[in-house]
C-alpha cells in the first residue's frame, strides 16, 4: 500500500479543455450510403427520362406474339418489346402492350401500321423466311398524319408497299375478281411496275373494287384513257394471219396480273391522279377497243336458231365492226303463235362515218332516222354469219340483199326493231324443204305401175327378138366370118394371089422405066416422032 509520499511524488496531469460536439458532423461511415443514395436516385431519374412510350396494338391472334420476347422493328432497328399478351375485354382479339424507346414516340401517329412477321407465300412472294431461326416480330410502317396516338390495330397480313415509296395508288372497277391476289404484279410493256394493294367487294354485290399501286417512275405513265385489263392466263386469237398467242409473262399465268397501256392514238400527256378511277377489262382486246361516244339501241328479230351467237359478238358490216350484241332473249307471239329470237344491238353511228366527206361531223346523212329508213327500204338487212368454223361462233351481218322482202321500221317501238332474213343455211334447208314438198306431189305409184307395164312390153318384144331376129343374125355371123378366113387367106405370103400380085408389080415397074427413058429421049430429039429415031454413027 502506498503512503503519502508517494501521492506527493506523482506528477499533475494538465486539465482536458472540453470542446462542445457539433451537431453536423459528418462521419466518414455515412459516405457510402449517401453515394448509394445519389446513384440510386440519379439512375431512377434516368429511368423516368429514358422510360418509352406504351402502346397497345390488337390483333386476331396472337401467334408469334410472347411476352418479354417479341420485339418491335422499325427498318429492322429495334424499337420496342412487347411487355404482355392478353385478351380483349370480349375476348374477340389478342391485345399486345409494349414499350417503344423514347426517341420514336413523335412517329406514333394516326396511321402508323403493325403487322406480326411471319414466314408467309402470298401473291408470289415469299416473306419472313428469316423468323423461322429468330422468331416472329412486329413491324412498324410510319404514317404521315400529324395527329398522334397510342392505341392501334394490327395488320393481318403485310402491307404491299411501305409508306414512304414513291409512286400513286388508282382505283380498278371490275365485274370479277379472277385469280388476281393482294400482291399480284402490275405489268406496262411487260415489264412488273407494281402491284395489287387491296381488293374488297362492292356492297352490292355486283363487283370488286381494286386498289393498285404504281411504283415510280411508271406512275407517270398512267393517263386519263390509260386502260387496265386481266393479263391471267393466255390470250389465243384467231385472225387472218393465223393463230395469235399473247401473255405477259410465266408470272402472270401462274398467278394472274393486271397490265396496262393507253391507246396509240392517244392526246393525253397529263398522268393521271391519285385514286383515279378505271374500268379492269377481261383482256387486252375488250380494253383496247374503240370506246364511242355515241350509241343507238335496236332489236333485230330472227326466226332461225341462233345457237353460235353470244352476247357481245360483232355487228359488221363488210369486214367492218359497228356494233355488237348486248342481249338474246325469246319471244312468243300470241298472234301467229310463233316463236322467235330477239337479239338486242348496240349501233355506233360514228364508225358507219365517212371520213374523206366534210360536214356533220363525217356522218353520211345528217340525219340518223332517214338514213336507216333509206337503208332498209332498199334491201339492207341483218344476217346471221358464221364467224368462226371451228368454234361454230355466229355474228351479225349488215349488208345489201336486193331480194329481200320489202320492209320498214317501227320507231314507235323502244327499242326500234330492224328486219332481218334467214341465214345462207337455213336458205338452203328451206329450198330443200320446198323440193321435198314437191317430190312428195309427184305419183310415183302411177309411174312405177306405167313403168312395170312397160317393162312387159319390153320383155315380150325382146322375146320375139330372140325367137326370130336371132337365128337370122347368127347365120349372117357365119357368113362373114367364112369371107373374112378367105380374104385372109388370100392375103398370106405364100398364096397364088399374093405371088401373081408380085410379078404384075415388077412388069408394072419395067414399064414404067421404059416410058420415063422414051420420054426423055422424046424431050431431047422430038423430031423423032416424025423422023424416027436416027442411027448413031460409030
Amino acid at each position: 500500500m502506498s503512503g503519502p509520499d508517494e501521492a506527493n511524488d506523482t506528477p499533475e496531469l494538465p486539465q482536458a479543455d472540453v470542446i462542445p460536439r457539433s451537431r453536423w458532423r459528418m462521419q466518414l461511415v455515412w459516405l457510402v450510403p449517401i453515394v448509394a443514395v445519389l446513384i440510386g436516385g440519379w439512375l431512377a431519374t434516368k429511368a423516368v427520362l429514358e422510360r418509352g412510350e406504351k402502346i397497345t396494338v390488337s390483333f386476331k391472334t396472337g401467334e408469334g406474339l410472347e411476352a418479354g420476347k417479341t420485339k418491335l422493328k422499325l427498318k429492322d432497328v429495334d424499337i420496342g418489346i412487347v411487355e404482355a399478351v392478353m385478351l380483349s375485354p370480349d375476348q374477340k382479339r389478342v391485345v399486345a402492350r409494349a414499350e417503344v424507346t423514347r426517341d420514336v414516340a413523335n412517329l406514333l401517329v394516326d396511321d402508323t401500321r403493325f403487322w406480326v412477321v411471319r414466314p408467309r407465300i402470298s401473291g408470289g412472294t415469299v416473306s419472313g423466311l428469316g423468323t423461322l431461326l429468330s422468331g416472329s416480330y412486329i413491324d412498324v410502317d410510319v404514317g404521315s398524319a400529324k395527329k398522334s396516338r397510342r392505341d392501334f390495330v394490327g395488320l393481318e397480313a403485310p402491307p404491299v408497299f411501305a409508306s414512304d415509296m414513291p409512286g400513286r395508288e388508282f382505283t380498278l372497277k371490275s365485274t370479277g375478281l379472277g385469280s388476281l391476289d393482294v400482291g399480284s404484279p402490275v405489268f406496262f410493256r411487260r415489264l412488273r411496275v407494281g402491284q395489287i394493294a387491296s381488293y374488297q367487294l362492292d356492297p352490292d354485290g355486283k363487283g370488286v373494287t381494286l386498289k393498285v399501286f404504281v411504283n415510280a417512275p411508271y406512275d407517270a405513265f398512267v393517263k386519263a384513257d390509260t386502260r387496265f385489263w386481266h393479263a391471267s392466263g393466255v390470250n389465243m386469237e384467231f385472225d387472218a394471219n393465223g393463230l395469235k398467242v399473247e401473255t405477259q409473262s410465266i408470272v402472270s399465268v401462274i398467278i394472274g396480273g393486271v397490265a396496262f397501256e393507253s391507246p396509240a392514238d392517244t392526246t393525253e400527256d397529263i398522268p393521271a391522279g391519285a385514286n383515279t378511277r378505271f374500268e379492269l377489262y377481261a383482256s387486252r382486246g375488250d380494253a383496247m377497243k374503240q370506246h364511242d361516244r355515241i350509241v343507238d339501241r335496236y332489236v333485230v328479230n330472227f326466226t332461225d336458231s341462233v345457237r353460235g351467237l353470244t352476247v357481245g359478238a360483232p355487228v359488221d358490216f363488210r369486214g367492218v365492226v359497228i356494233g355488237e350484241v348486248k342481249a338474246i332473249y325469246t319471244r312468243f307471239d300470241r298472234g301467229t303463235r310463233r316463236f322467235s329470237i330477239p337479239v338486242e344491238v348496240e349501233i355506233y353511228p360514228e364508225r358507219f362515218t365517212s371520213r374523206y366527206q366534210t360536214g356533220a361531223g363525217g356522218r353520211l346523212h345528217e340525219n340518223p332516222r332517214e338514213l336507216a329508213n333509206y337503208l332498209v327500204a332498199n334491201g339492207f338487212r341483218f344476217q346471221l354469219r358464221s364467224g368462226n368454223p371451228l368454234t361454230g361462233q355466229l355474228y351479225l351481218a349488215f349488208d345489201y340483199f336486193p331480194d329481200a322482202r320489202k320492209a320498214s321500221i317501227d320507231w314507235d317501238k323502244t327499242p326500234p326493231e330492224l328486219p332481218a332474213v334467214p341465214r345462207t343455211l337455213q336458205s338452203l334447208q328451206d329450198s330443200v324443204t320446198r323440193l321435198l314438198t314437191k317430190l312428195n306431189a309427184i305419183p310415183f305409184e302411177a309411174i312405177g305401175n306405167d313403168a312395170r307395164a312397160a317393162m312387159k312390153t319390153t320383155n315380150s318384144l325382146l322375146s320375139r327378138v330372140d325367137k326370130n331376129v336371132v337365128p337370122k343374125a347368127h347365120d349372117t355371123l357365119v357368113s362373114a366370118q367364112s369371107a373374112l378366113d378367105s380374104a385372109n387367106n388370100a392375103l398370106q405370103p405364100d398364096s397364088s394371089l399374093q405371088q401373081s400380085t408380085e410379078e404384075a408389080m415388077r412388069e408394072l415397074t419395067l414399064t414404067a422405066s421404059s416410058l420415063r427413058n422414051l420420054a426423055d429421049y422424046l424431050q431431047q430429039h422430038p423430031e423423032a416422032l416424025v423422023r424416027g429415031k436416027s442411027e448413031q454413027k460409030p
